[in-house]
C-alpha cells in the first residue's frame, strides 16, 4: 500500500518486525512501479525489467543519524543512504553519501562485497556499514584537502569531492568466483545507475574488499564492472595506498629518533595493502613481525624470514618489543583489547595503518594519547588509495591518460606531514592528538 500526503509519498514496508511507514524524506519503491510525488513529477524510480522485484529505499540524513548516531559528532553529519532489496536472491546493497541531491558532486568511496567476517560481525547491515565507511572516508577527502595531497586532477577538484561507499551483502553462490557472480554485479551496475539518475550525483567506486577473479576464470570483476558502468575504476589502489602507509610510518618514527634500518615494526593483516609496505621496509632492513589470518599467506611470510601468528596470536605478538604497530585488515583491529596491549608495550610509539573501522570505539584514541603513544587515523593514512581512484575517473571521463606514478609521487608529502604532527605532539607534552596537531600545522 502507498499514499500521497502534502507532497511527500508514504511508503510501507515489511522489516521483519511488522509494516512501517516511511517516515519523512524516505521513500521506497520497486523497479518497474514508478513513484511520483504530487503533481504528476517525473517518477522517482525507472530501472531496468531485468530485476523486476527489487525494492528502493532511501533514507534521509535524519534516517541514517537514526541508524548510526556518531554521524552527530562527524565532520559532516549529512549522509544520504540508497538502499535496493533483490527479495528473490537475498541481496542488500546501500550505498552511502555526503553528496546532496541534485549537487553533481563526486561521490568517492570503494565497492565492498563485504566478506563473512563483516556480515557476521555483530550488528551488520549494509546501512550502517556503507554510512560507517562513507564518514570514513569523508575523513579522508577532509585531510587531503587540508594537507593538499593528491594527483593533479583531484587537486583541482577537491572542494567537489565527498566520501561515500557502496555494500553490499551477497548470498555464497554469488559472492566473486561463484555461480551467480556476473548476476550480482549486474544487480550492483543497475543500482548504481539508479542512483545517479535519481540523485543527479556521480558515483566513483574502485578496489575494495571482495573482488578477485570471476566464475568464467577469464574476467576479473572490476574490469567487468568498468566495462559497463562508467564510474567504476580499475586501477590497484593498494599501492598507492601502501605508500602512503609507508610515509606515515617513516614519518613518525623519524620524528620519534627511531631509524627504520633499527625499527621493529608490527603488522596486523598482510594483504596487497600489507605486503606492499613488507617489501618497503625490507628495503631498509626492519625487523618485522605479521599477525595474518591466511595459513599459506603465513607460510609465504615465514619463507622470507619473517615472524608470523594467526589471529589468536596478537595480543602475545603486542607484548613483544616493538616500536610500531600498522593495522591494514579487514576491520576492528585497534579492539579494547588490542589498545590496552598497546599501552602496556613501553618500547611501542606509533599506531598507524589504512584499514576501515579499525577501531569499533573510537573513544579509545584517547587513551593511547593519555599513554604518549602517537596514532595516527587510518583514515588519514589511507586516502591515496580514493585519490587514485578519482584520478583514474577524472582522466577517464576527460579523455586523458592516467599516470599511477603521480600519486605514488604524492604519497611522500605525507611523511613530511606526519614527522611535523608527531614532533608537535611530542613537543606539546602530548596535549594535543594527532588530528589537531595535523591541523594546526595545516589549517
Amino acid at each position: 500500500m502507498a499514499a500521497e500526503k502534502d507532497g511527500i509519498f508514504l511508503g510501507e514496508w515489511s522489516r521483519g518486525d511488522g509494516v512501517h511507514r516511511a517516515p519523512h524524506e524516505s521513500y521506497i519503491g520497486r523497479f518497474g512501479v514508478p513513484l511520483r510525488r504530487s503533481g504528476g513529477a517525473s517518477p522517482l524510480l525507472r530501472s531496468p525489467s531485468t530485476f523486476p522485484s527489487v525494492t528502493t529505499t532511501i533514507l534521509s540524513p535524519a534516517d541514517s543519524l537514526q541508524l548510526v548516531p556518531e554521524l552527530a559528532s562527524s565532520l559532516n553529519p549529512n549522509v544520504w543512504v540508497y538502499r535496493f532489496t533483490n527479495p528473490d536472491r537475498a541481496w542488500t546493497l546501500s550505498v552511502a553519501t555526503h553528496a546532496e541531491p541534485g549537487s553533481q558532486k563526486l561521490s568517492l568511496g570503494g565497492f565492498r562485497i563485504a566478506p563473512v567476517e563483516r556480515t557476521s560481525a555483530p550488528g551488520f547491515t549494509t546501512d550502517r556499514e556503507a554510512i560507517a565507511l562513507a564518514m570514513g572516508m569523508e575523513e579522508k577527502v577532509h585531510w587531503s584537502r587540508l594537507i593538499q595531497v593528491g594527483g593533479p586532477l583531484a587537486l583541482r577538484d577537491l572542494n567537489r569531492i565527498v566520501g561515500g561507499k557502496c555494500v553490499l551483502a551477497p548470498t555464497a553462490d554469488a559472492r566473486v568466483g561463484q555461480v551467480r557472480d556476473a548476476e550480482l554485479l549486474d544487480f550492483a551496475i543497475a543500482s548504481f545507475q539508479e542512483v545517479e539518475r535519481t540523485a543527479k550525483i556521480h558515483l566513483t567506486t574502485g578496489q575494495d574488499l571482495g573482488h578477485g577473479l570471476m566464475h568464467d576464470g577469464k574476467q576479473q570483476s572490476l574490469a567487468y564492472l568498468n566495462a559497463r558502468f562508467k564510474g567504476s575504476v580499475v586501477a590497484d589502489t593498494s599501492g598507492p595506498t601502501a605508500e602512503g602507509n609507508f610515509h606515515v610510518l617513516h614519518g613518525m618514527l623519524r620524528a620519534s629518533g627511531v631509524p627504520l634500518a633499527g625499527a621493529t615494526v608490527a603488522l596486523v593483516g598482510s594483504g596487497n595493502i600489507g605486503m606492499h609496505i613488507i617489501k618497503r621496509l625490507r628495503e631498509y632492513g626492519t625487523t618485522i613481525l605479521a599477525c595474518e589470518s591466511r595459513a599459506q599467506r603465513r607460510a609465504e611470510l615465514e619463507a622470507m624470514g619473517i615472524r608470523t601468528c594467526g589471529p589468536e596470536g596478537k595480543l602475545a605478538m603486542l607484548r613483544d618489543p616493538i616500536d610500531a604497530l600498522v593495522v591494514n585488515a579487514a576491520g576492528g583491529s585497534l579492539d579494547r583489547a588490542t589498545i590496552e596491549a598497546c599501552i602496556a608495550n613501553t618500547r611501542l610509539s606509533v599506531i598507524c595503518g589504512s584499514e576501515n573501522l579499525a577501531m569499533p570505539d573510537p573513544s579509545l584514541a584517547a587513551l593511547l594519547q593519555e599513554a604518549r603513544k602517537i596514532s595516527c587515523p587510518t583514515e588519514l593514512g589511507g586516502m591515496v588509495g580514493y585519490l587514485t581512484a578519482v584520478e583514474e575517473y577524472l582522466a577517464r571521463i576527460e579523455g586523458m591518460s592516467f599516470d599511477i606514478s603521480t600519486l605514488v609521487e604524492a604519497s611522500k608529502k605525507l611523511d613530511g606531514a606526519a614527522f611535523a604532527a608527531t614532533e608537535r605532539m611530542r613537543a606539546g607534552g602530548f596535549t594535543e592528538s594527532f588530528e589537531e596537531a595535523v591541523t594546526a600545522l595545516y589549517g
